[in-house]
């Protein structure tokens, strides 16, 4: 529905102008401005996030969000990202906090790939086969569990209901102990044209911690042939705090992630949260770095690779001045979905797999978690859809103003105003005396045009974007979340 504009309204934050903050550099975060700001919150790959999801919207609902899809005017409809979850891995990492089935039996696959044609039946039944899809996304797990023929069955069952553009983004995350120069040389065949490795330390000692040992060689092996096979855009994965992790040790490794200078680099924090990832458990808190030290990784780190000629993306991503990512935050195109930082807007997302989540017209879905659940929904005809959430204005709104903290680190609040028709000051009153004192503290900039993030900020911009987070602050349950540093 289209939005009216309010009589224009100066944004009562501050009166003096501030010019366009780049975070270049890192900033000194002290020990105060730790315990004041750095608590548990969401990463924001969505609003609502997902703890919001209820058992009250299932398959019907579901079935609804894909027929107000189908329903929409052709002239007006966009392309549609598609993520596949592949959640088979054969061998357990302790960090990993993602829906996964550990095997070495590679047979469940197939059983696997026939469900999830079940549900691709299913969902282009409802949307009708040949919708453009401009990204498309496999996740898991590791998605290069399944053997070569599988991975083309499954593209090919994919383009038998979407049609792929030809510029469309086709991603995959790579273990580099699963695939070799010919697999990837294969994988382009199927139209992938974008890696992400998952590596997290090149260190032996953190690695044999989290097991997860793959050597720095290994990776190397595949980064040269990647290039030569023409893929448009190479991420790697890291993350910081992971046991036996130092400063000096984590220092080596992103001297190593640049001498392999991928196109976009994706830096996590560890979260520990053993009681929620039974892997967890067998990663002792004693290994664990001290927050002081954590908090010289990622100032190291940002120093380093800035140096090194990345850009910063925002909170945990990087990418080199040409990429399309980097395009997009200079920009103003940067948006963010499931997947972290993207170049496009947000598409509805048609989600398959186990335990996968879509959002389709105004309404997120979730898939059955466990694979006999999934299965049995799929053999009964209904979509495997076991919860979900639909969106209200407020949530639209909200949601506005946190990914634009989130991605662009600045909130105009005039043009919040006139898209959503409402008076920034007076919806926002609690929300904006709170964030005083983070201007006070630093961390942002309220000017008479609205809120930017400073550098310093950077290191606590989820925290600034929970300040928008109307569930959040109702919530009594902040626990299941990581914290922000």
């Amino acid at each position: 529905m289209q939005h009216h504009a309010m009589e224009a309204t100066a944004c009562p934050l501050a009166s003096h102008p501030a010019a366009p903050v780049r975070p270049a550099a890192p900033a000194e975060l002290t020990e105060a401005l730790l315990r004041q700001f750095d608590t548990p919150g969401p990463r924001y790959t969505s609003y609502p996030t997902a703890d919001r999801f209820g058992s009250a919207f299932g398959p019907d609902d579901a079935s609804a969000a894909l027929d107000a899809l189908a329903a929409a005017d052709p002239a007006m409809a966009q392309p549609v990202s598609v993520y596949v979850h592949i959640p088979f891995c054969e061998q357990l990492c302790y960090y990993c906090a993602c829906n996964k089935i550990i095997t070495k039996h590679h047979e469940r696959a197939a059983e696997y790939l026939d469900h999830l044609e079940i549900e691709l039946g299913l969902v282009g039944a409802r949307i009708g086969h040949g919708r453009p899809v401009s990204q498309l996304h496999f996740g898991g797990g590791s998605p290069t569990f399944l053997l070569d023929e599988e991975l083309t069955r499954v593209m090919a069952a994919l383009r038998g209901v979407f049609t792929l553009q030809p510029d469309a983004e086709v991603s995959i995350e790579v273990d580099p102990r699963t695939v070799t120069a010919e697999r990837l040389a294969h994988f382009r065949t199927l139209g992938f044209n974008r890696l992400s490795f998952g590596v997290q330390d090149f260190d032996a000692d953190v690695q044999q911690a989290v097991h997860r040992v793959q050597s720095l060689d290994m990776v190397r092996s595949l980064m040269a042939p990647a290039r030569e096979l023409g893929y448009v855009s190479i991420n790697a994965d890291l993350i910081y705090g992971l046991p036996r992790q130092t400063p000096e040790s984590f220092a080596r490794t992103i001297a190593q992630m640049v001498e392999l200078r991928p196109d976009r680099l994706a830096m996590y924090a560890y979260a520990h949260l053993p009681t929620r990832f039974k892997p967890q458990r067998r990663i002792h808190d004693a290994d664990l770095p001290p927050p002081p030290d954590r908090i010289a990784m990622l100032g190291g780190a940002l120093a380093a690779l800035q140096t090194s000629g990345y850009d910063y993306i925002g909170m945990d991503h990087f990418a080199l001045p040409d990429d399309a990512l980097a395009e997009a935050k200079r920009e103003g195109r940067l948006h963010r979905n499931f997947q972290g930082y993207s170049t496009q807007s947000d598409r509805d997302l048609v989600a398959l797999g186990v335990s996968s989540i879509g959002q389709v017209a105004g309404r997120f879905y979730q898939n059955d978690k466990t694979l006999p659940g999934y299965y049995e929904a799929l053999q009964a005809g209904r979509l495997p859809v076991v919860r979900g959430y639909a969106t209200t204005a407020d949530d639209r709104l909200r949601r506005e103003v946190i990914m634009a903290v989130m991605c662009q680190g600045r909130v105009d609040c005039k043009a919040v105003e006139a898209r959503h028709g409402i008076r920034f000051a007076e919806t926002f009153a609690t929300e904006l005396a709170e964030l005083q004192a983070m201007a006070g503290a630093g961390l942002v900039r309220l000017t008479a045009e609205g809120l930017e993030v400073t550098p310093a900020g950077w290191y606590l911009v989820r925290a600034i974007a929970m300040v928008f987070d109307r569930h959040l602050r109702t919530s009594q349950d902040r626990a299941r979340f990581s914290k922000v540093l």
